[in-house]
């Protein structure tokens, strides 16, 4: 037993140090200009060790950056409330989002553009299924508000949800491209645009034309 658990605190060490490395590498000298190699050196372990948990550079980018979306979700869903308007509780989740993405600008820019068609590599499962659990998250709002008709549409919950997914998606990396990135300003104009399509635009016939 004891050379079980000396074994798994050894590989939990490595992984520790490799996340380290990784992200004081991306950090200093930039995600593009840095190498697996180069952190797997300044780790101290070998090439095989680090292929263990990530098969390609981005592979090390998302180790780190799905621990803090993760840890996203989790308090997102321990802070929205059931007494809360749909606005409050969507604005508690990508709020919480954008004040992940503002911790470290630099790593976050790597990662949102690394982030499209990223399907393949050992850390992309993982990737992918947090993200689903945040569509997920606003879809379950959007449910229980039209259960509740606080909001009334003909559409379904998931394509209402994917739109206001859409649209954090576009701001978030407008906003992060920003020198200044106030958060307060940031997740307001976010709240302008999510309240358009709660409350739609009241087009006339004739803007509906195909």
């Amino acid at each position: 037993m004891k050379k079980v658990g000396l074994r798994e605190k050894n590989k939990e060490d490595k992984l520790l140090r490799i996340k380290d490395a990784a992200l004081s590498l991306f950090l200093s000298k930039g995600f593009d200009d840095t190498t697996t190699r180069e952190i797997a050196s300044h780790a101290g372990v070998g090439m095989g060790t680090v292929f263990v948990y990530a098969e390609t550079k981005r592979d090390l980018l998302f180790l780190i950056v799905n621990d803090g979306l993760e840890a996203c979700i989790l308090e997102a869903r321990s802070t929205i409330r059931v007494e809360n308007s749909l606005l409050r509780n969507l604005l508690i989740i990508l709020r919480r989002h954008y004040q992940y993405f503002a911790e470290n600008p630099v790593l976050s820019r790597a990662a949102l553009r690394e982030m499209y068609f990223y399907q393949s590599g050992k850390q992309a499962e993982r990737f992918n299924r947090t993200r689903h659990a945040l569509r997920h998250l606003l879809i379950d709002l959007i449910s229980d508000a039209m259960e509740q008709r606080a909001i009334v549409s003909h559409e379904a919950p998931e394509l209402i949800a994917q739109a206001v997914f859409a649209i954090y998606q576009v701001d978030l990396r407008i906003w992060l491209s920003e020198d200044d990135l106030d958060i307060d300003r940031g997740t307001d104009r976010l709240r302008r645009q999510i309240e358009i399509v709660l409350t739609g635009l009241s087009p006339q016939a004739s803007a509906l034309t195909l």
